[in-house]
């Protein structure tokens, strides 16, 4: 988990703690794998996955809203390679107001 928060502190300040603990638990086993454990920002499949996953089912998030999260979230990772997927789902939440659906 302190990978995640150090990760995480690149990009914003304040890290709930709560909210990567169920972003983790949300992801569980898929974290294993090196592949499953990145977001491919410029694979349309990808991020249908994440707006109709995470965004739609956790954050409760509409179709239009999650879309503009996560183009949100990629300008603001657009530097970074490996985009860790719990880093792009909090950053996500904390796009589109949504942290406390989290923790």
């Amino acid at each position: 988990m302190e990978n995640y928060l150090v990760d995480l502190r690149k990009y914003t300040p304040n890290v709930d703690e709560n909210a990567v603990s169920s972003i983790v638990k949300y992801c569980g086993i898929a974290l294993r794998d090196p592949d499953s454990s990145l977001v491919a920002g410029t694979d349309r499949s990808e991020l249908a996955t994440v707006r109709d996953g995470f965004a739609a089912k956790k954050l409760g998030l509409p179709a239009q809203a999650a879309d503009a999260g996560i183009q949100s979230v990629l300008e603001k990772m657009k530097g970074e390679r490996r985009k860790h997927r719990v880093t792009f789902y909090y950053l996500l939440a904390e796009a589109t107001g949504t942290l406390e659906k989290l923790g």
